[in-house]
């Protein structure tokens, strides 16, 4: 009985290791131009690199990085819903063509919005500081909020206008939120610059996981608020 139960333990640990693992690694696959680039940015030697690669991200993150990106989240909201889904790769498959349209809408928009963000700081960061910390705050604000519109655009079939108002709601409306996603998201940064393999295999499907698993307990919590 006792060896049976630590099997059982072992093949669930086992399973949610190879759902992370599949996922991210899909993940990065959908993403491959972009990781490609963003890893030639990291070791450009040349200012002029930088500056002819990081337009390529922002033209290449509406059509490439918010669909696959928007697919993961809906996969991983099945896990926490307890839905049955097909296969990974079908359900991953699936998400992404289903809402590619709308998440490359949304994400050429965010994208619009985050290139200024940056254009600002670069700005700011040569002729005024206080601005420049300024932009850098709104810039974790705004980082924030494109996570919860993932969550939300994962749970609700709602129209992007009414996906963009509940966004706000919710990014603005739970600070046990807001800094939850933060503090995860930048433990998971800091060890995939310290552990390759961590990035490779589970940082964007656990950072997923863990986002959409506070943004579900705030969504049941109010609700149960609203039934009392």
């Amino acid at each position: 009985m006792k060896s049976s139960s630590i099997m059982n333990g072992i093949y669930a640990i086992c399973e949610w290791i190879m759902r992370f693992s599949v996922i991210n690694l899909l993940w990065l696959v959908f993403n491959f131009p972009i990781v490609w680039i963003a890893f030639s940015l990291i070791f450009a030697d040349h200012k002029d690199e930088v500056l002819f690669l990081s337009p390529i991200i922002a033209l290449l993150a509406p059509f490439v990085f918010f669909p696959g990106t928007q697919a993961m989240f809906a996969v991983v909201r099945d896990w926490i819903i307890g839905r049955d889904s097909k296969s990974l790769i079908s359900s991953y498959w699936h998400y992404y063509k289903e809402n590619y349209r709308k998440s490359m809408v949304a994400g050429a928009v965010i994208t619009l919005l985050f290139s200024g963000l940056i254009i600002n700081i670069v700005y700011f960061s040569q002729s005024n500081v206080l601005f420049m910390f300024l932009m850098v705050f709104i810039g974790v604000i705004f980082l924030i909020f494109t996570v919860n519109f993932f969550s939300v655009s994962a749970h609700f079939e709602l129209r992007l206008k009414n996906l963009v108002k509940n966004t706000f709601a919710v990014t603005f409306g739970s600070p046990l939120l807001f800094f939850t996603i933060l503090i995860c998201g930048a433990l998971l940064f800091i060890i995939s610059f310290q552990a390759w393999y961590v990035f490779i295999f589970f940082a964007g499907s656990l950072f997923a996981f863990l986002s959409f698993s506070a943004f579900y307990r705030l969504f049941i919590k109010l609700k149960n608020e609203a039934k009392q």
